[in-house]
C-alpha cells in the first residue's frame, strides 16, 4: 500500500483521502491501484453503503497524472507510460459502473486525472474552490480518462469548447451543466463529511441525498446561460479551422477570445481531440476507454505532447513549438491511424476479462 492514497472504513463510508497535497494530489500508478483495490473490496462488502472521495490540502482535489513520468516514459519507449494509461482507465471504468454510490467532493483544482476519478461517479459536489477543466490540448495531448465519453454528453457544444480551449469551469458553471450533481459551500464541508461519517444510509433510500441537500447552498449563477448560444454555433461539426474561421468573422469579444486561446493550444492535439469527442458520442464508455488506450499511446509517437511537457512543466517558457504550428496544416486523415487497435498484448482489459 501507499501512504499516497489513505483508505478506511468509517461507519458505513469508505472514505478515500487523496494524500499528496504539495503536487496538488496528482495522481501516480501507486494511487491508482490503492484506489482499485479499495473499490474492490469494498464492492460486496455490506459494511460499506456508499464511498466517500476527498484530498488533503485546500488547492486541488487532483489537479491529474504524473505528466512528467509519462513524458519521461514515451521517450524511453512507453512501457511505463502505458502501463500507468491502461491501469487509470481500468479505474476510471470501475468507478462509472460502481454499484454503490460514489461521492466526489471536487473542492479545488479538479483537472485531467482528476475529472476521471470523479465524473464518473454518481455523485459530484462542487465548493467554493472547484476549478474543473480538461486542459491536455495545451500540453499536445488529448481529453483522456473518458473525456471522450462524457464531454460529448454535456449539452449543446459545451463538451467540445471545453475539450479544444481548456475552459475553467467554477462551481455554478460545473452545476449548470450536470459535471456537478451538487454544490456544498467550502465552510460546509466538513460538517457534510461528519454528517455522512455518522449516517444509516440503509434506513432511507433516499438518506444520501437529504444529507447532500442539507449541506448545499446556491453556488451563484452560471455565466454560461450567457454564451451557450456563441458556444453552440462556433464549435459545431467537426473542423476545427472552420471552428476558429466562424469565430474570426463572428467578431464579437467572446469569439476573439476564444481564438486566441486556441491559437495557443497544439493544432494536432485539437484536431485529435475534435475527432476523439465526435466518435466517443457514439460509442459504449469501455469502448471510449480502448479509444482513449489506443490514442494516448500514439500521442507518444508524434511531437507535440513532449513539446507541451517541455514548454509548460519542464521548461516552463509557456512558448511551445507546435509542428504543424498553423491549423490549416495538420493532416486529419493521417490522425485516422491513431484510433487503429494496438498489439493484443497492448490493448485495454478491463477488471474481470
Amino acid at each position: 500500500m501507499t501512504d499516497e492514497i489513505i483508505a478506511r472504513k468509517v461507519g458505513q463510508l469508505g472514505r478515500i483521502t487523496l494524500n499528496r497535497p504539495k503536487a496538488l494530489n496528482a495522481l501516480t500508478l501507486d494511487m491508482v491501484h490503492a484506489m482499485i483495490d479499495a473499490l474492490q473490496a469494498w464492492k460486496n462488502d455490506d459494511d460499506v453503503q456508499a464511498v466517500l472521495v476527498d484530498a488533503e490540502g485546500e488547492k486541488g482535489f487532483c489537479a491529474g497524472g504524473d505528466i512528467l513520468m509519462l513524458h519521461n516514459s514515451g521517450k524511453a519507449g512507453g512501457e511505463e507510460a502505458w502501463r500507468f494509461w491502461h491501469d487509470e482507465y481500468q479505474l476510471n471504468t470501475l468507478i462509472q459502473s460502481y454499484p454503490k454510490p460514489y461521492i466526489a467532493l471536487i473542492d479545488g483544482i479538479t483537472m485531467g486525472g482528476g475529472v476521471g476519478i470523479s465524473v464518473h461517479g454518481s455523485h459530484r459536489v462542487a465548493g467554493d474552490r472547484t476549478t474543473f477543466a480538461m486542459p491536455e490540448t495545451g500540453i499536445g495531448f488529448h481529453p483522456d480518462v473518458g473525456g471522450a465519453y462524457f464531454l460529448p454528453r454535456l449539452p449543446g457544444e459545451i463538451g467540445m469548447w471545453m475539450g479544444l480551449t481548456g475552459a475553467r469551469l467554477k462551481a455554478p458553471d460545473c452545476v449548470a451543466t450536470g459535471l456537478a450533481t451538487h454544490y456544498c459551500p467550502s465552510s460546509q464541508t466538513a460538517a457534510l463529511i461528519e454528517a455522512l461519517e455518522g449516517a444509516d444510509l440503509t434506513s432511507d433510500e433516499d438518506r444520501l441525498e437529504v444529507i447532500l441537500e442539507a449541506h448545499s447552498g446556491d453556488p451563484g449563477s452560471s455565466e454560461l446561460a450567457l454564451v451557450r448560444g456563441l458556444i453552440d454555433a462556433a464549435f459545431a461539426g467537426d473542423d476545427v479551422s472552420e471552428m476558429m474561421s466562424r469565430m474570426t468573422e463572428a467578431g464579437d469579444a467572446w469569439s476573439a477570445k476564444q481564438v486566441k486561446i486556441m491559437g495557443t493550444k497544439s493544432p494536432t492535439a485539437m484536431v485529435l481531440t475534435a475527432k476523439c469527442l465526435r466518435r466517443g458520442a457514439d460509442l459504449s464508455f469501455e469502448d471510449v476507454m480502448r479509444q482513449d488506450l489506443r490514442v494516448s499511446m500514439r500521442c507518444l509517437e508524434g511531437t507535440d505532447f513532449y513539446e507541451g511537457v517541455r514548454a509548460v512543466i519542464i521548461d516552463k517558457d509557456n512558448a511551445p513549438n507546435w509542428s504543424p504550428a498553423d491549423i490549416g496544416d495538420v493532416d486529419a486523415e493521417a490522425l485516422d491511424a491513431y484510433f487503429e487497435p494496438l498489439p493484443d498484448d497492448k490493448e485495454q482489459t478491463f477488471l474481470g476479462e
